[in-house]
């Protein structure tokens, strides 16, 4: 599969088949997002691979943290929904930024470098999902995990920068594309003089 049609054919999947995902193919995306680009060649990111019972807690801790927020009079939007996915999918992969630890406050020029990083983590999570698709994978970049950040760093005993989750698996579904702005539109070629 050529990089252009695993680009075309991604899909957002939130529905997956009950199978487990071998091991070798899980470990192949993972190769894949560690050969993303990152500034100053840090490479600002860890992945936690948890599936069965340990995937289950994260949902809960998840549903707990949106309850939480709903308890406080706050919209809680996706978040349980995500959880959903996350039981029903066999894998969910949680990317941490290592380099930013919850106890440092950021000086100026960390707070450029913070920023650097995300974008880099990012690309690594990019790299990740089109290479599931190319393994015949579904995956789902569920940003929901926020609503029990803190929750769920204290269980997985981390200290640093919870990015974000993937969720990983045989799609059960062929979503359509959604709409997308064309290139056109979000461009501008020179200074428009």
């Amino acid at each position: 599969m050529k990089i252009g049609e695993a680009i075309v054919q991604r899909r957002s999947i939130r529905k997956f088949k009950s199978e487990p995902v071998p091991r070798e193919l899980i470990e192949q995306a993972l190769a894949a997002a560690t050969l993303a680009p990152s500034g100053k060649n840090a490479q600002p990111w860890e992945f936690i691979v948890l599936e069965g019972e340990d995937k289950e807690q994260i949902a809960e801790l998840m549903v707990s943290g949106a309850e939480q927020l709903e308890a406080r009079g706050y919209n809680s939007g996706s978040a349980k929904n995500s959880a959903g996915i996350i039981r029903q999918a066999p894998v969910v992969i949680m990317v941490y930024n290592p380099r930013q630890k919850k106890a440092v406050k950021l000086t100026p020029l960390r707070k450029v470098m913070w920023s650097v990083d995300t974008q880099s983590v990012g690309a690594a999570i990019q790299n990740l999902l089109l290479k599931a698709v190319e393994l015949g994978l579904g995956s789902l970049w569920i940003c929901d995990v926020f609503v029990a950040e803190e929750q769920i760093s204290a269980w997985l005993g981390r200290e640093d920068e919870l990015i974000a989750a993937v969720a990983l698996g045989w799609p059960a579904e062929e979503p359509t594309p959604r709409p997308r702005k064309p290139w056109q539109q979000v461009t501008r070629w020179g200074m428009g003089h």
